[in-house]
C-alpha cells in the first residue's frame, strides 16, 4: 500500500514537515509496512520556502537587507535540491510584520530588500526563481525592487525619486537599461492569489492599503501613483499591466513584475505542487492525505488541501483531509475532490493547549483514520 502525505502547515504550530511525519507516524501503527511518501507543501503563502526545501532537500539562505523601513532586517530565501530554483516571501525582507502597527504607512516603505534577495539568488547562480507575494507591506508598485536589481526612477526634475509608496507619486520617468541582465535568462514564476487590478475600487491601494496603514487620503494619492506608474511601465514594455488581473498583488509588485522581468503570475498551490511534482509522486498511490491549520469555506479558495485533490482526482485517488481545526462552510471541499475531513482536536481545549499538543493529537487522529479505513477495506 502507497500512501502520499502532502499536507501544509499549521500556522503558528506545526510546519508542514512536522504535519507530514506525525500523520505517517500515526498511521505506522496500523499499516507498519506500508510505502509512505511525505511531501509537505503550502499554497505560496507563509511558510512556501521551508515547505519547498523540506520537500526537494534543498537549503536555507539567511541575508540581511533593507526592510521596509529602510532599516536592516534578516531575511531568507531558498534554494531548491535541483540547485538552480530560489523560492523567494517577499514578505520575509519586506513584509507587514517587519513594522510595528503605529508605524505602518505605505507611502514610507520600500520593496527595496526583496531586489536584494533576489540578487543575491542570482549570485549563486539561480536561473528560475519562484517568488511569493503575500503580506507585504509595501504599495510601492515594486520600484524599490527593481532599484535594487539596477533600474532608476526619476522625478520631473531628472531627480531620483525616493524609493517607496511616497516617492512614487513623484514618479515621472523609468530607466531599465542597468537592469541586472541576467534576469532576462531566468524563468520568473510569482505565486500570486489574487486577481486585484492596480487601480481603482478593486485596485491594489483600494483593498489592500488600509491594512498597511493607509488613510483614504493616502488611497487616492497612491492610487493615482500607481497608474502613472502602469502607464509608464505599458510605454516602456508593451506590456498593459494596468488591464492585467493580479499586477496589483503586494502594492503593485505584480506589474513590475509582469512588465520588466517577464514573470508569469500563476496561482501559489499550481506552482508548489508543480515544483514539487505531486502528479508523478500520486499517480500509483492508494490513498492521498493532505490537510492544513483549519478547513473552512475559504478552503476551495487557492488553498493546499482542494490543490492537492485537484492532482488526486486526476487519477481517480481517495483524498482524506485531515485539519487542525474546522469553521463554517468546511463541506465545501466535498466539491472540490475531498472525500472526507477530520479535526485533530480530540476534546474541548485552549488554543494555546490545541497548539502545544498538536504533534500528539494529529499523530493519534491518523492513526484512528487509517483504522477506520482498514475496517472500511
Amino acid at each position: 500500500m502507497k500512501v502520499v502525505i502532502a499536507p501544509d502547515s499549521f500556522k503558528e504550530s506545526l510546519t508542514a514537515k512536522q504535519v507530514s511525519d506525525a500523520i505517517q507516524s500515526g498511521m505506522q501503527r496500523v499499516w507498519p509496512t506500508a510505502e509512505f511518501v511525505r511531501v509537505p507543501v503550502a499554497d505560496g503563502g507563509e511558510g512556501t520556502v521551508q515547505s519547498l526545501i523540506d520537500a526537494t532537500k534543498g537549503r536555507l539562505v539567511h541575508v540581511q537587507v533593507k526592510g521596509p523601513e529602510n532599516k536592516p532586517v534578516e531575511a531568507f530565501y531558498g534554494i531548491l535540491g535541483d540547485n538552480k530554483t530560489a523560492v523567494i516571501e517577499m514578505a520575509a525582507a519586506s513584509g507587514l510584520h517587519h513594522v510595528p502597527a503605529h508605524h505602518r504607512d505605505p507611502k514610507m516603505t520600500t520593496s527595496y530588500g526583496t531586489g536584494e534577495l533576489i540578487r543575491h539568488a542570482l549570485n549563486q547562480g539561480m536561473s528560475r526563481l519562484i517568488i511569493g507575494l503575500g503580506g507585504s507591506a509595501t504599495n510601492d508598485a515594486g520600484v524599490g525592487m527593481l532599484a535594487a536589481l539596477g533600474a532608476t526612477f526619476t522625478q520631473q526634475n531628472g531627480e531620483s525619486i525616493t524609493l517607496n509608496g511616497g516617492g512614487l507619486t513623484k514618479l515621472a520617468a523609468i530607466d531599465t537599461s542597468k537592469l541586472d541582465a541576467r534576469l532576462k535568462d531566468c524563468e520568473i514564476l510569482v505565486a500570486c492569489d489574487v486577481d486585484n487590478p492596480m487601480c481603482g475600487e478593486r485596485g491594489a491601494t483600494a483593498v489592500f492599503g488600509p491594512q498597511k496603514g493607509a488613510t483614504q487620503d493616502d488611497i487616492e494619492l497612491l492610487d493615482q501613483a500607481l497608474h502613472v506608474f502602469g502607464e509608464l511601465t505599458e510605454q516602456a514594455t508593451g506590456v498593459e499591466v494596468l488591464n492585467i488581473p493580479g499586477a496589483g498583488a503586494a502594492g503593485g509588485m505584480g506589474a513590475a513584475l509582469l512588465g520588466f522581468v517577464n514573470a508569469q503570475l500563476k496561482p501559489g498551490i499550481e506552482i508548489v505542487l508543480d515544483t514539487v511534482n505531486l502528479s508523478n509522486i500520486v499517480a500509483d498511490a492508494d490513498l492521498v492525505i493532505t490537510g492544513e491549520g483549519r478547513i473552512d469555506s475559504q478552503t476551495i479558495f487557492g488553498k493546499t488541501p482542494v490543490g492537492v485533490a485537484k492532482v488526486a482526482k486526476n487519477y481517480n485517488l481517495p483524498v482524506i483531509a485531515l485539519a487542525g481545526c474546522t469553521g463554517a462552510g468546511y463541506q465545501a471541499v466535498y466539491e472540490h475532490g475531498i472525500d472526507s475531513v477530520f479535526s485533530a482536536v480530540p476534546r474541548p481545549m485552549a488554543v494555546e493547549d490545541a497548539f502545544k499538543e498538536a504533534d500528539f493529537n494529529m499523530a493519534d487522529l491518523a492513526e484512528n483514520v487509517a483504522r477506520l479505513w482498514q475496517m472500511s477495506r
